[in-house]
């Protein structure tokens, strides 16, 4: 198992940034496929056709979101948690994602990059 910790600076406020990961209509002008998604904590979500799936633990408006994502039967949670700080130029999003099962390493750390935050930082600019 691997950890993943990166920041990522998105063009637009906090608030914006936060409504971009938790609205499923907003969700679904940046990547352009539908989502489930609610900041309801317990819930569990779909992102990109099920191709990230995962439980909504902890949600504090604008400012953190904390969701475990599903790999498989894997015995410790991969838990994502990102953190939006204001910045001089938008959003500094901070990303921790912890237990990330080896195989897929490579794949979630391009993901982060690319697909999620690459598109949100697209969608902004």
């Amino acid at each position: 198992m691997k950890d993943f910790k990166q920041h990522f600076i998105v063009p637009a406020p906090p608030e914006d940034v936060y409504r971009a990961l938790t609205n499923p209509a907003t969700i679904q002008l940046w990547t352009g496929e539908p989502a489930e998604m609610t900041t309801e904590p317990g819930t569990e979500f779909s992102l990109w056709e099920g191709s990230i799936a995962g439980r909504n633990l902890e949600f504090v408006e604008d400012k953190k979101i904390v969701q475990q994502w599903y790999f498989g039967e894997q015995e410790e949670a991969s838990i994502v948690t990102i953190i939006l700080h204001p910045d001089k130029k938008g959003t500094s999003a901070e990303l921790k994602h912890t237990n990330i099962p080896d195989e897929d390493y490579a794949d979630i750390v391009e993901g982060w990059r690319d697909a999620y935050f690459g598109a949100l930082i697209d969608f902004y600019a």
